[in-house]
């Protein structure tokens, strides 16, 4: 059941700042950073039918914007094909699961062999998250999967937010070598 609407004639008061901020601390380029947010603008104007209103606008056009950057960054590092492009998200912790979304197609612009391509993907993380000690598993299903705030992990886990970096790492880098593995 939707909660949230859509309404595009107010995109610019109300995120423009936002998006530019959060794409300039990533791109460094002014320029670049205003098309990226056009872009993303754009493509959310052409997108407005796959807002399913689960999500607040605000994150439906972040999700878009990753996105743009992610095909910013493929475009200039063009020279090492298909792989993995990782953006440093200096102490933005919130966004400490992104690598892995890199691999997945765009939601907005799919096609087939998107369609294949991501349930492969799916399949080779399910098999790799299986193959992870129970606590690497938890942690970063629930951090880089469901997003959860650092915060809600540790309390729930009973954790220091410093094991769950510890955790997270061992995890990511365990995941990594998996799906290099399993899935290219």
């Amino acid at each position: 059941m939707p909660t949230h609407k859509i309404d595009p004639n107010q995109w610019i008061t109300l995120y423009s700042d936002y998006l530019f901020n959060y794409t300039i601390s990533r791109i460094n380029d002014r320029d670049m950073a205003k098309d990226i947010v056009s872009e993303t603008f754009l493509a959310g104007l052409k997108s407005m039918r796959n807002f399913k209103g689960e999500a607040s606008e605000r994150t439906w056009l972040i999700s878009i914007l990753k996105r743009k950057i992610i095909d910013y960054y493929r475009k200039t590092n063009s020279k090492k094909g298909k792989a993995e492009v990782r953006i440093s998200y200096n102490s933005d912790t919130e966004n400490e699961g992104d690598w892995l979304e890199e691999r997945v197609a765009d939601p907005f612009d799919k096609t087939a062999e998107d369609t294949i391509e991501n349930k492969e993907l799916a399949l080779a993380i399910k098999q790799c998250l299986n193959k992870l000690p129970k606590k690497q598993a938890t942690v970063f299903e629930m951090k880089t999967i469901l997003d959860y705030e650092t915060e809600t992990i540790c309390n729930e886990l009973n954790i220091t937010a410093s094991n769950l970096w510890v955790i997270i790492h061992r995890a990511r880098t365990a995941m990594a070598s998996c799906l290099e593995k399993n899935w290219f």
